[in-house]
């Protein structure tokens, strides 16, 4: 049977070495939920900007007819020859508006549909995310067919 050690993967501290402290406090910190280096939890801050492909193949509409739509960012009424963009999820933005709004965040403001980015450390989150939610499912599945 293996001891302790050799089951983490660890080693015992030769004669006159020291250890190293760092390690002592990333695991302080990450026991203390004080740094998570996972992707089990939420992304640490607002997402980033949409990825500037993405913002330059929206479709742009201009505004033929008055109507009673409101954007949903300024909540102004769309007026006749106003520049208009819409997202994939088919919102419909004033041109302004949107992109000022797609410098901040990568999502619809009205629906939260999220477009892609250029921030690779986000990209990773959001597919480790998705991966973790289909294994969850999966072992639902498998749990229920096994129980049921």
């Amino acid at each position: 049977m293996a001891d302790y050690y050799q089951e983490m993967g660890w080693r015992e501290l030769e004669d006159g070495e020291q250890p190293n402290h760092l390690l002592h406090m990333a695991r302080f910190l990450i026991d203390f939920g004080l740094y998570e280096d996972n992707f089990t939890g939420e992304w640490p801050r607002l997402p980033p900007a949409a990825s500037k492909e993405a913002v330059k193949n929206l479709k742009e509409f201009v505004i033929e007819k008055e109507s009673d739509k409101n954007c949903p960012i300024c909540l102004k009424k769309f007026h006749l020859n106003d520049k208009a963009k819409e997202m994939p999820c088919q919102h419909l933005f004033h041109e302004k508006c949107i992109l000022t709004w797609l410098d901040q965040t990568n999502s619809c403001p009205f629906c939260r549909f999220e477009l892609p980015t250029d921030d690779e450390g986000y990209e990773t989150f959001k597919k480790e995310k998705k991966r973790a939610e289909q294994r969850r499912e999966d072992l639902e599945t498998l749990h229920n067919s096994m129980f049921s």
